[in-house]
């Protein structure tokens, strides 16, 4: 279930927020140099594409434990400590990812109640600025499923 959620699902999703993009960018380069005119909204729904997949991205990364890691000290350290060590960056990393997607919550919730829009494609800013929120969470979620891996170092 969990490879399902956080591993196949997100290359679905980047897979398809690549393909609009590259299908996005197509259109927009037709509708320059063959219409004379661009699509003025593609540039911005472009940079909010590659925001998602970042994020959705880095979901996957961190449910397959590849993400960076500074382990200078991880690798230094051997046994029941290196064990505890893990274990402290794994819920180092579940508590910051929470507080940020806590805090991104925060921040969709108020662009929503203020109904605010981007500034060429008219799109609720709720919508970029939910990737972050999506991001963190899933990733956090990542990690607590995978604690036993992030604490014996092996994926």
């Amino acid at each position: 279930m969990g490879a399902l959620l956080l591993r196949k699902v997100p290359g679905y999703i980047l897979g398809t927020i690549m393909l609009l993009g590259v299908a996005l960018c197509f259109a927009n380069v037709v509708s320059r140099y063959v219409f004379g005119s661009a699509i003025f909204w593609a540039e911005e729904v472009l940079v909010f594409l590659t925001i998602w997949g970042v994020f959705i991205g880095t979901a996957a990364a961190a449910y397959d434990g590849a993400h960076l890691n500074m382990d200078l000290f991880q690798s230094a350290v051997r046994g029941p400590a290196r064990t505890a060590l893990n274990l402290a960056v794994a819920l180092a990393m579940i508590a910051c990812c929470a507080f940020a997607a806590w805090q991104s919550y925060t921040v969709v919730k108020l662009f929503v109640a203020g109904g605010q829009v981007t500034v060429a494609a008219q799109l609720p800013k709720a919508i970029p600025h939910a990737a972050l929120l999506a991001g963190f969470a899933l990733t956090a979620l990542a990690v607590a499923v995978r604690i036993r891996a992030y604490m014996s170092g092996r994926f």
